[in-house]
């Protein structure tokens, strides 16, 4: 009995310590289709699934079933090797918003809100279901600096707190 009370009390605290991302909107108009194809991270907010990666990038394919395939992929600067994973995403809001489930364990699937997506599909923000998750994502693994940092500004605007972003090196990608 304590260790579930224990548990509740933990699952609480840790719950209501990451502000939920419902109150952001995610990008109208969307097209899942122009969306598929590789996107490298330019930047994120730091997470223990992504430690010590650099290079990172995610690529999107359709799947038979109708779903999306993903591929994450980073290089591990200490193992000095490539790691990658598989996962699913689908639709989560109607067709036409920006928001999709992620799953790489299933059943378990993640919240996937794109909250900007410029009109040439080269440049995206991307959050989960708290403020503690952001990517950066772009087309060219060698884009302008000037470029991102207007996208970090641009992030900063929905709230998300710019300071902690780990800007992805991804001279592996060039």
């Amino acid at each position: 009995m304590m260790f579930k009370t224990w548990l509740a009390a933990t699952l609480l605290i840790t719950l209501t310590g990451c502000r939920s991302t419902s109150r952001l909107e995610v990008v109208d108009g969307f097209d899942v289709v122009r969306y598929q194809g590789v996107w490298y991270e330019a930047a994120r907010l730091p997470h223990r699934f992504e430690k010590d990666l650099s290079s990172v990038s995610a690529t999107y394919s359709p799947a038979e079933d109708g779903r999306i395939k993903v591929l994450n992929k980073g290089y591990h600067d200490i193992r000095r090797e490539w790691d990658e994973i598989e996962g699913v995403a689908k639709l989560k809001g109607d067709a036409g918003e920006g928001w999709l489930k992620v799953s790489f364990f299933k059943p378990f699937y993640a919240s996937y809100k794109i909250l900007y997506l410029d009109e040439e599909y080269s440049r995206a923000i991307v959050t989960g279901p708290t403020f503690g998750y952001l990517w950066i994502l772009v087309r060219d693994p060698g884009m302008d600096a000037r470029e991102i940092d207007a996208l970090v500004t641009k992030a900063k605007t929905f709230g998300f707190d710019t300071d902690k972003l780990i800007m992805v090196d991804q001279t592996r990608n060039r």
